[in-house]
């Protein structure tokens, strides 16, 4: 025992035990190897399978709207989170975007986001997808593949785009172009 703990009739402290490694490891950082700009970011990147990340991504929404059902014409609402996306924001979201008897919506509330997810019959078939955020962005997928993407400044032009989405990728004459061009190709 430590001389102070046996007056005191205390355990001597664990650092006086001979079982405990009281010896300092320094901890053995390399330095990375210098290499083309942009190298920081695949290293982050590394092992990143992005096909995968877009499936999840499309198996996501399509279970979403199947347990959801949204009805044709009409726009459904699911909140994913405690806080919710301001409803004047939403509403007014939802009267620039009216839609036609052939989509079926469903709005995900993410709180400070809001995706806009809008199908066909039969439902995934063709899904359309509106993330409202900080960078607003659309895809599309038809029979699970990703054929569309695009970006936009701000979310009035996004919302703008999509309402045209929406007839290109989902109305009878838009499918039946899609078809053609696709059939060609």
């Amino acid at each position: 025992m430590a001389k102070g703990a046996e007056k005191e009739g205390r355990e001597p402290a664990p650092s006086n035990k001979w079982w405990v490694d009281t010896g300092k490891k320094e901890k053995v950082r390399e330095k990375p190897v210098a290499g083309p700009a942009g190298m920081g970011f695949f290293q982050v990147a590394h092992d990143f399978d992005q096909e995968r990340a877009r499936e999840r991504l499309n198996d996501n929404n399509l279970k979403l709207l199947v347990a959801n059902n949204p009805e044709a014409g009409v726009w459904s609402y699911v909140c994913l989170t405690e806080s919710q996306f301001p409803q004047r924001e939403l509403d007014r979201v939802k009267q620039l975007v009216a839609l036609p008897p052939y989509a079926r919506g469903l709005v995900v509330d993410s709180g400070r986001s809001i995706r806009l997810l809008v199908t066909g019959t039969p439902v995934g078939e063709r899904i359309l997808e509106l993330s409202l955020g900080e960078s607003p962005s659309f895809d599309c997928w038809i029979n699970q593949d990703w054929v569309k993407e695009a970006l936009f400044n701000d979310a009035e032009k996004a919302l703008r785009a999509f309402r045209r989405f929406i007839q290109d990728f989902l109305s009878p004459d838009g499918i039946a172009r899609w078809e053609s061009t696709t059939a060609r190709a």
